[in-house]
């Protein structure tokens, strides 16, 4: 049964695609749809991810068939083929993806025999048949990748004992997604491993065409990447490691990096004496600012991965209690909603939450105002800003949408992220 939601967070499927592909460096999506979804699709995912646009291509400067009533009516293959020629002709890409919107998706344009004509020449052009109307952008994510697992990433690749890629944090959806990868990078590096992040370091479609070569996948998240990870595992027999949620603080990291060396089988010297410099350097830190933070009682509203993370560092590792916790996105799997709820609700220093999934942002206004235990700080995304308001307590902003401050590569997660995360919130005191 179909549901509307009043703000909802993010765009539609093609949102999610367009997004995902604008964060892969020299990669130049190409739209065949109908005016205006270049524009409205990268406002709903990068125009709200801290003010972040596509480095190659994005926005106004996106290829697009721009389809109208002649192409609804004879087609619009002819338009397109144009289209991608004039792409390829002025932008220098290494890979080229063709997308449908809506329309293109109604009248069932054969976007594959058209980008075979473009690959049988030696160009490097992909279709993604999946007009906007089929999901949310969450959907984008995973559709990116089984489109560079079925299509993209090579076979009989040398396997390479120390590379690990990184799924689950989603370039624009968490609007920290930079920083996120950057510091997990950083962490992992440590151990003596290489790490595919795939939108940082500028690493580009080579790099995911060797990708098959990794050790593990690692997802941080508890939900997404279901299907594309078994899918990965059973063609190229990379397994995966889901740590479910974003790790923030030492209490999680630590957790993190330990199932990934036990996983790899990495040296456990190794392992113990990285843990302890990360350990010590945040807790060095955080020694100096005892008294500094008053406790408190805490709420969040955030999508899952960052939801779990940030309760779990207030409450674990700063000893804040959590009275309520809102999921942001849509998580229909049941299965998926209890392992987040476990996450949350299994706490080392704190009874457990409240938690209560809900998109719909008059709910979740509601569910804040409603609640009857008293909350002196609010973490969520600029939607939240006005009901902290109403209630007259604390707020930070710290999950998607976020477009009241920009965001290059800050980040709350790993152990240096949960001292930025500190600040912040003695900053918005």
């Amino acid at each position: 049964m179909s549901q509307i939601l009043e703000n909802p967070r993010g765009g539609c499927v093609l949102a999610g695609v367009n997004s995902v592909l604008c964060a892969i460096d020299k990669v130049c999506p190409v739209y065949h749809s109908g005016p205006g979804c270049c524009m409205q699709t990268t406002a709903a995912e990068q125009g709200q991810s801290g003010h972040k646009s596509g480095c190659f291509v994005s926005g106004v400067s996106l290829p697009s068939s721009n389809m109208l009533e002649k192409e609804v009516v004879f087609g619009g293959l002819e338009k397109l083929r144009t289209t991608i020629q004039g792409a390829v002709d002025i932008i220098d890409a290494d890979a080229y993806f063709v997308l449908t919107g809506c329309t293109a998706g109604i009248i069932g344009d054969d976007i594959e025999n058209v980008t075979d004509e473009f690959r049988a020449k030696g160009v490097n052009v992909y279709p993604i048949d999946t007009p906007g109307f089929a999901g949310d952008s969450n959907l984008g994510y995973e559709i990116v990748w089984n489109t560079m697992i079925d299509r993209v990433i090579e076979k009989d690749v040398p396997k390479d004992d120390k590379l690990v890629n990184i799924f689950g944090i989603i370039p624009y959806h968490d609007p920290f997604w930079s920083g996120s990868l950057e510091e997990i990078d950083r962490i992992l590096s440590k151990l003596g491993l290489k790490v595919n992040t795939f939108f940082t370091k500028h690493q580009n479609i080579d790099v995911i065409r060797k990708c098959s070569g990794a050790a593990l996948n690692i997802i941080i998240n508890p939900w997404i990447f279901k299907g594309p990870a078994k899918k990965f595992e059973e063609k190229f027999g990379v397994p995966s490691l889901r740590y479910s949620g974003n790790p923030i603080g030492a209490t999680d990291t630590t957790e993190f990096v330990r199932a990934v060396a036990e996983a790899l089988k990495i040296d456990n010297e190794l392992v113990e004496r990285v843990i302890e410099e990360e350990e010590d350097y945040v807790y060095s830190y955080l020694g100096q600012a005892i008294g500094v933070l008053s406790w408190k009682r805490f709420a969040v509203v955030a999508d899952a991965t960052n939801a779990i993370g940030i309760t779990r560092y207030l409450a674990n590792d700063y000893s804040f209690t959590p009275v309520l916790v809102v999921i942001s996105e849509p998580i229909y799997r049941e299965e998926d909603k209890q392992r987040i709820i476990e996450r949350i609700t299994k706490l080392e220093y704190a009874r457990p939450p409240k938690v209560v999934f809900t998109a719909d942002q008059f709910e979740i206004n509601e569910t804040i105002l409603s609640e009857e235990e008293d909350i002196t700080l609010l973490v969520g995304s600029t939607n939240e800003r006005e009901v902290a308001s109403l209630k007259g307590i604390q707020f930070i902003t710290a999950a998607f949408p976020i477009n009241e401050r920009l965001i290059f590569n800050r980040t709350y997660t790993g152990y240096r992220g949960s001292l930025t995360f500190t600040e912040d919130i003695y900053d918005n005191n």
